[in-house]
C-alpha cells in the first residue's frame, strides 16, 4: 500500500516539473524588431531643386527616403527675407511643404532654415541644420554671420529673438522697414543670418511682439551694434571623430571647409527706460485703504477728494513704491472712511497714441460694500455682548460657590480677545553681523522714534544700553530701520513696552521682548578682489550674488581694488557694473539716443568663502569672451542638451532583462503556484 502511495506521489512530482518546464518554453521573449533607425530623413529631392535660380515658387516641397513630420514649424522653421503673411508649413508622408503667401522679390536670394524642425516618423531623428535655398534672379547669394544675443543686465541667453539686417543705414529704418533678412535665436541665444550677398550691413535684435520685423513698440526689447559689418569667407580645418560604434572611435579626419564671418557677434539686449504710462486700476480692498496702481514708473500723481468734502489735507498717510508706480493711501479720518464712496480727482502723467506723455485729469470712485458688514458686525456686538453677560452671571454664582480667582479665569476666557498692533521685525536667535534691525508695523503709527526702544547688550548677567541710530522709511511709513554697533558674538535684548505705540486706527502694541545673538567674527570671511581689464576714468562697482543669481551685496571699486568685508561662508558668484552715469545702479539703454546699456562682466568662476579667513583674487573682465563669462550654476535659461541616445543598446538592455525575468522556470506563474 505504501509503495502505490509513493508512486502516485512520485507521479503527480514529474507531471507537474514537465508542466513547468513546458510552461517555461513556451513563454519565450518578444521579438525585438532588429535595432533602432538612429539615422535622420535622407533628402531624395524637391520642387524647385536646391540652390535654383530665376524661379518663383509659391509652394516648396522636399521629398525623403521616409515618413516625417515637422516639429514646431511657427518657432523653429525661419524663412528669409521674413515674410509678413504668414507661410503655411506641414509634412504630407514623405514630403515637407512650405507655401509661400507673400508675393516674391525680384533677384533676391530665399533660404528656408528648418534647424532642426524635420525629424523622420517613427524614432523622431532630428535633420540637424536642415536648409533650402532658391533665387527669384540669376544669381545665388550664400554668406552669413552669426553669434548670440544676451540680455544686457544679466548676461542670460535670450531664445526666440528675431535677428534681422539693414543695408540701409537711416536710424529710422530700423523702426518703419521691416528687416531685409532674419534669423532667429534657439535655446542658446545663437543665430544665423543665411543668404546674404556681399556688401555693408547694420545688425539688430528683437522681440518683435506684433511680428512686423520693425522696432515699432517701446515696450519690445532690443539689441544694436554700433559697427558695421561686411559678411565674407575663409578657408578653415576641423577635427571630425568617426565612431565604430557608441564608444569605439574609428578614425579623425580633418576636414577642410568654409567659415562664414563674422561668426562670434555678441548683441546685448535691452528694454527702452521709455515704458506707456497710464492709470492701471484704483481699488479699495479695505474700507480704510485707497491703492492706486499705475502701468510703469511715473511722476508722483496729485489728487483731492471731492467727495465727501473734505476740509484738511492729512487725512491719510501715503505709502508708495520707489518709482510711484503703485499708492496706498491709509485714510485717517474715519468721517472719510466710513462713506460707502468716494470720489478722487487725480492728475496723472499718461502716454498717449503718439508716445508723448501728457497730464491728464482723471475722476475716479472707491467703493467699498459695508452693509452687510454692518449686519454682521451689530450681530457680532450683540452676541458678545449677550455672551459677556451670561459669563459674568455665571461667574457671579460661581464666586458664591468657588473662589473667586477661578470665577475671574472664567470672566477672561468669556471676554473677546484683544486686537493688538502687530510687530514684525526680522530678528532671528543667530543674528548677521552686518544686518540692521528692521521693524515694520501692521498699521501706520501716530508716533515712533528711539525712545520707544531699548536695545541692550549682556554685560556679565545684566543687560546695558547701547545707542543706536533709528531711520524712518521714506516710502514706507510702516517700517523703521535701527542701526547699532554690533559687538561680535555678544548677547542683545530689544525691548518696546506695551501700550506705548498707537495706531491711527486705536491700536496699540503688546509687549516685544526678544533676544539674540550675533554672529562671531570666527563665522565670517573677507574678499578683495583687485581687478584688471577696467576702461579709463569709469566709475564701476561689483555685486556679490547667490546661487539663484541675486545680488546681495555691492562694493564700489576703488582704484581697481573692491573690499567685501563679513561675509557668511559658503561660494559666491559676482558681476561688475560699469557705471557710466555715476547712479550706483545698473542703466538700460535707449536706441532713439544710440545710447547702449551699461557694459555688465560676471567673474566666470564662484568665490569659496571659508570662515576666519581673508581671500585675496584677481579677475580680469577680458579674460573670457563676454558669452562664457556668466557660470553655468547660475545661468537661469540653461541651454537645451542633445539626448546622446543608442537605441541599439536600449534595445539589447530591455531584451536581456526580459529574458532574465523568464529565465527561472517559475516565473511568471504568480499566486497559482
Amino acid at each position: 500500500m505504501l509503495n502505490k502511495i509513493f508512486s502516485i506521489i512520485t507521479f503527480l512530482f514529474i507531471s507537474l516539473l514537465m508542466a513547468v518546464m513546458f510552461h517555461s518554453c513556451a513563454n519565450m521573449a518578444a521579438p525585438t524588431g532588429g535595432p533602432y533607425d538612429v539615422d535622420p530623413p535622407v533628402v531624395i529631392g524637391s520642387s524647385p531643386a536646391f540652390n535654383s535660380l530665376n524661379v518663383t515658387p509659391k509652394r516648396v516641397e522636399i521629398e525623403f527616403d521616409e515618413n516625417i513630420k515637422i516639429e514646431s514649424p511657427t518657432e523653429k522653421v525661419i524663412i528669409t527675407p521674413p515674410q509678413i503673411n504668414m507661410p503655411i508649413i506641414r509634412s504630407i508622408g514623405k514630403k515637407a511643404v512650405v507655401e509661400l503667401n507673400d508675393e516674391l522679390f525680384p533677384n533676391t536670394t530665399y533660404t528656408i532654415d528648418f534647424t532642426d524642425a524635420i525629424v523622420d516618423n517613427n524614432e523622431s531623428n532630428p535633420l540637424e541644420n536642415f536648409v533650402f535655398s532658391f533665387s527669384t534672379g540669376d544669381q545665388l547669394d550664400t554668406l552669413s554671420i552669426s553669434g548670440r544675443v544676451l540680455n544686457a543686465e544679466d548676461l542670460e541667453p535670450l531664445s526666440g529673438v528675431y535677428v534681422g539686417i539693414h543695408t540701409n543705414f537711416d536710424d529710422t529704418v530700423f523702426t518703419n522697414v521691416p528687416f531685409e533678412r532674419i534669423s532667429r535665436t534657439n535655446s542658446r541665444g545663437d543665430f544665423t543670418v543665411r543668404g546674404m550677398a556681399p556688401g555693408k550691413y547694420r545688425v539688430f535684435a528683437l522681440t518683435d511682439m506684433n511680428r512686423d520685423y520693425k522696432y515699432d513698440n517701446p515696450q519690445e526689447s532690443v539689441a544694436f551694434l554700433d559697427s558695421i559689418i561686411s559678411p565674407s569667407t575663409m578657408g578653415a580645418v576641423r577635427q571630425d571623430t568617426i565612431f565604430l560604434d557608441s564608444l569605439t572611435i574609428d578614425t579623425i579626419k580633418t576636414v577642410e571647409y568654409t567659415r562664414f564671418l563674422p561668426d562670434d557677434l555678441v548683441l546685448r539686449s535691452f528694454m527702452s527706460d521709455f515704458q506707456r504710462q497710464y492709470l492701471q486700476r484704483s481699488e479699495r480692498p479695505v474700507e480704510n485703504k485707497l491703492n492706486i496702481i499705475f502701468g510703469a514708473p511715473t511722476d508722483m500723481p496729485t489728487f483731492s477728494i471731492i467727495e465727501p468734502e473734505v476740509s484738511r489735507d492729512d487725512w491719510y498717510v501715503m505709502e508708495r513704491s520707489i518709482n510711484n508706480d503703485t499708492l496706498m493711501l491709509w485714510i485717517t479720518d474715519s468721517l472719510i472712511y466710513k462713506q460707502d464712496t468716494i470720489r478722487m480727482e487725480i492728475n496723472y502723467i499718461e502716454t498717449d497714441t503718439l508716445n508723448q506723455n501728457i497730464l491728464t485729469t482723471d475722476t475716479i470712485s472707491f467703493n467699498f460694500r459695508r452693509q452687510t458688514d454692518r449686519g454682521q458686525s451689530r450681530r457680532a456686538e450683540r452676541e458678545a455682548e449677550r455672551q459677556k453677560e451670561a459669563a459674568l452671571r455665571q461667574a457671579d454664582s460661581q464666586i458664591e460657590n468657588e473662589a473667586g480667582v477661578e470665577a475671574d479665569s472664567l470672566v477672561k476666557q468669556s471676554l473677546p480677545e484683544i486686537e493688538f498692533l502687530r510687530i514684525n521685525n526680522n530678528i532671528q536667535s543667530t543674528f548677521e553681523l552686518f544686518n540692521p534691525i528692521r521693524i515694520e508695523f501692521d498699521q501706520p503709527v501716530v508716533e515712533f522714534d528711539s525712545s520707544f526702544v531699548e536695545l541692550s547688550i549682556q554685560v556679565d548677567s545684566l543687560y546695558e544700553a547701547i545707542p543706536f541710530r533709528m531711520e524712518a522709511d521714506s516710502l514706507n511709513p510702516r517700517k523703521f530701520t535701527l542701526r547699532p554697533r554690533w559687538e561680535p558674538g555678544g548677547n542683545y535684548k530689544i525691548t518696546i513696552d506695551s501700550a506705548t505705540v498707537f495706531s491711527h486706527y486705536g491700536l496699540w502694541n503688546n509687549k516685544l521682548e526678544q533676544t539674540f545673538t550675533v554672529k562671531p567674527l570666527d563665522q565670517y570671511g573677507n574678499l578683495e578682489i583687485r581687478i584688471n581689464g577696467l576702461p579709463e576714468g569709469k566709475q564701476a562697482f561689483v555685486q556679490l550674488l547667490n546661487n539663484s543669481d541675486k545680488p546681495f551685496r555691492k562694493s564700489f571699486v576703488k582704484a581697481n581694488v573692491v573690499r567685501f568685508q563679513d561675509l557668511p561662508p559658503g561660494d559666491v558668484y559676482a558681476r561688475l557694473i560699469i557705471d557710466e552715469n555715476e547712479d550706483g545702479v545698473w542703466t538700460t539703454g535707449n536706441y532713439e539716443e544710440g545710447r547702449q546699456p551699461e557694459e555688465v562682466f560676471y567673474y566666470n568662476n564662484k568665490f569659496v568663502i571659508r570662515a576666519y579667513s581673508d581671500h585675496l583674487e584677481e579677475w580680469n573682465v577680458n579674460s573670457a569672451p563676454l558669452i562664457k563669462q556668466k557660470p553655468l550654476e547660475i545661468t537661469i535659461n540653461k541651454p537645451e542638451e542633445k539626448r546622446q541616445r543608442n537605441p541599439n543598446l536600449e534595445r539589447e538592455r530591455q531584451s536581456q532583462q526580459q529574458q532574465n525575468r523568464q529565465g527561472s522556470p517559475f516565473s511568471g506563474m504568480g499566486t497559482g503556484f
